[in-house]
């Protein structure tokens, strides 16, 4: 039955307190306000009361519909929305309310409460189906119409229509008709196709053996190549393992050996640190021996001199005492002779011998003993002295010998401690050459910890300045899994197809973060679009998507876009002032996507805002598409849009995709970071160097 909409009653609905009466409405009424006045919110009464979903009246609840409900602060316990249809044959009205209690909602009739099932069956009556939604088109519905494929446009007309439900009879004559005529071409077919079967057959047969013949053949080769490919793996890997264990050997001997002469190093330098004490001590000794050899030189000449003196005595000695036994010999011969004469004169012949001879006869005798008995003194005084001369001599060639041996034994050692200086000097001068190499070395090493450092300290200050910006924007957030979908999507077609160059949001990005909802804006649908080079490659893509059973996508081939040049005078407008192509405000790499984006954005034109918009737009000779910076958008046609409530949300994405580079550039620095420390690290390494020096 024809009618319309005749007048709304809204009380305490969203943004609507107590009791409105909003109409009444003609067959063609505009609403028109600005931002925020409740166009938006009168458009959610009309869904509500028509019987449209909460969740699809941008609230979470039920009762947030209620006037202060969402900022905690109702008005009332209850809202409620009344629509008031009028028939224009009979010209009667009939009242549709929904009332609003707490989390649950009543359904009215001209007063009276119905049930949902009613409810709605009297708006089908109207031509009101709350499930194909074709009562109200929304934002962006449009668009979605236009994008869908045929067999979902044809599934929405027939939701609209009703024609559904004539679908199963629809199907069930439609399979009746479609096997009467496979039934009329198998009669046909039946008889011509017998003969060409059994051609085929045996045709198929004789294929089917010369397969098996050579399956077999195919399989003995495949068995015959597997086992020459074990065999030679096999001796590959005996001469591989063999080479490792020699490997190991040489590397066990060269370890042993390298440990070998660490010991022996360690065991020389011991032995150089010893031989320098005992070369000190064996100087001062040669010292000490050189000053007692001087002072004893002078008592050495002397007693030389003193025993060749006394060796001289000695012989003087020798011959006076053979003087003297010599003269006591004689004595003793004189006195035998006088023993001889008294015998024979007590024999009978007496001597008389006067007395003055006798008296010198006593004196003689007398005076030769006391010489006898000085004789024997001096000749025991004599031998004392030679007995104590030939012991000094004695003596002092001991101590000449002695005094000899030392001095060889201390040219001995001068000669060794020589041949250990020479060591020494060698040593000394491999130590100032390895001193060079350290103290080259070492700053070498200097060098590059200063250089860690400064970088170090760059690298923490961009760290820093990317932390503040993750932290200012909040980078915890959780992509959704609809986004990870896309993204895995993504990667597996530029692994697949080399022509996919990505999605167009990723391939450009706002001049400043001001245009960013009016480029969100003007993409559009083509924001998430995957660009690709070539025809082939986008139906090659679409071609894997619908054999993975994957949600459509919208590509953009560059060689298959119509693309007309840009209006160069639309760059030279100065009023109103800081209008802008809407490509001139995009940056965008590589630079073969500009096509893409010439395509999405055309020769639309970004303004400060609406006013201006509006005035480019519509102000002069020549219509043109322009947009605020809000996002309201003019058509050439006259279609106005606002900023939709989810533009928002979507001109985040630039912000997102910035967040994605600083994360990407955040951990490439970290790694760096992590190099920088290992260089600085190297302090060890100096310390151990300086070690070295100073030892």
């Amino acid at each position: 039955m024809p009618g319309h909409l005749k007048y709304i009653e809204v009380e305490n609905f969203k943004s609507y307190r107590g009791k409105q009466k909003i109409g009444p409405f003609n067959k063609f009424t505009a609403v028109i306000g600005p931002n925020g006045s409740g166009k938006s919110n009168l458009m959610d009464a009309i869904s509500f009361v028509l019987g449209e979903k909460t969740s699809n009246l941008r609230v979470k609840r039920l009762s947030d519909l209620i006037h202060g409900a969402p900022i905690g602060q109702p008005a009332a316990n209850k809202a409620t929305v009344t629509a008031v249809y009028v028939n224009e044959e009979t010209d009667e009205d009939t009242h549709f309310t929904r009332v609003i209690h707490g989390s649950s909602s009543d359904h009215k009739i001209n007063g009276k409460t119905v049930s949902a099932t009613e409810y709605n069956t009297q708006l089908e009556k109207i031509g009101v189906i709350v499930k194909s939604k074709n009562f109200l088109v929304f934002q962006g519905t449009v668009e979605s119409i236009a994008m869908k494929n045929a067999k979902e446009r044809t599934q929405m007309f027939e939701e609209i229509s009703r024609s559904g439900e004539l679908k199963e009879e629809y199907d069930k004559a439609k399979a009746e008709m479609l096997k009467a005529e496979e039934d009329t071409q198998f009669t046909y077919h039946k008889k011509k196709g017998i003969a060409a079967e059994r051609k085929e057959a045996k045709m198929e047969k004789d294929e089917a053996e010369r397969f098996q013949k050579l399956q077999e053949q195919m399989d003995d080769k495949q068995l015959e190549l597997q086992l020459f490919k074990l065999f030679y793996n096999e001796r590959d890997i005996d001469e591989l393992a063999d080479e490792i264990n020699r490997k190991n050997t040489l590397l066990e001997k060269e370890t042993r050996r390298r440990d070998k002469i660490d010991d022996e190093i360690k065991e020389k330098k011991k032995e150089q640190g010893r031989m320098s004490r005992d070369l000190t001590k064996v100087e001062q000794s040669i010292r000490e021996s050189e000053v007692e050899l001087n002072k004893k030189r002078p008592l050495y000449i002397k007693a030389k001199e003193k025993t060749s003196h006394m060796i001289k005595k000695v012989e003087a000695d020798k011959k006076s005492l053979k003087q003297a036994k010599k003269t006591h010999d004689n004595h003793e011969m004189e006195e035998f002779e006088e023993r001889i004469e008294e015998e024979s004169q007590s024999q009978g012949r007496d001597l008389n011998l006067e007395e003055s001879q006798v008296q010198e006869y006593h004196r003689l005798k007398e005076e030769a003993g006391k010489r006898a008995a000085r004789y024997m003194q001096e000749m025991d005084t004599i031998s004392r002295e030679q007995k104590s001369d030939q012991d000094r001599y004695d003596n002092e060639m001991r101590k000449k010998n002695e005094m000899g041996a030392k001095i060889k034994q201390k040219e001995s050692e001068m000669e060794e401690n020589r041949k250990r200086v020479e060591k020494l000097n060698e040593y000394i001068r491999t130590s100032n050459q390895t001193v060079a190499e350290q103290k080259k070395i070492e700053e070498e090493l200097t060098a590059q910890v200063e250089q860690a450092n400064s970088r170090i300290s760059e690298i923490n200050v961009d760290l820093e300045s990317i932390m503040d910006q993750l932290g200012e924007a909040k980078v915890d957030k959780h992509e959704s899994a609809r986004a990870m979908k896309k993204k895995e999507l993504l990667d597996n077609l530029k692994g697949l197809f080399s022509g996919v160059h990505g999605r167009l949001i990723d391939q450009c990005e706002p001049s400043h973060k001001r245009y960013q909802i009016a480029i969100t804006k003007v993409l559009g649908k083509y924001m998430d679009a995957i660009v690709c080079d070539t025809e082939k490659t986008a139906k090659d893509c679409i071609q894997y998507m619908k054999e993975q059973r994957i949600d459509p996508e919208t590509f953009l081939p560059l060689d298959y876009l119509d693309v007309r040049s840009v209006n160069e005078k639309l760059r030279e407008i100065r009023e109103p002032k800081n209008v802008k192509l809407v490509v001139d405000v995009i940056r965008y790499n590589p630079p073969s996507i500009k096509k893409a984006l010439l395509f999405a954005c055309g020769n639309a034109l970004v303004c400060e805002t609406v006013e201006d918009a509006r005035h480019v737009a519509f102000g002069t000779h020549e219509r043109h598409k322009t947009v605020a910076l809000d996002g309201t958008l003019f058509q050439k046609s006259g279609v106005i849009s606002g900023g939709a409530s989810d533009l928002k949300a979507k001109a985040r994405r630039w912000d997102e995709k910035q967040l994605g580079q600083l994360k990407i550039r955040k951990e490439k620095i970290t790694d760096e970071l992590k190099e920088h420390l290992k260089m600085s690290g190297k302090n060890q390494n100096l310390a151990h160097t300086d070690l070295k020096l100073k030892a």
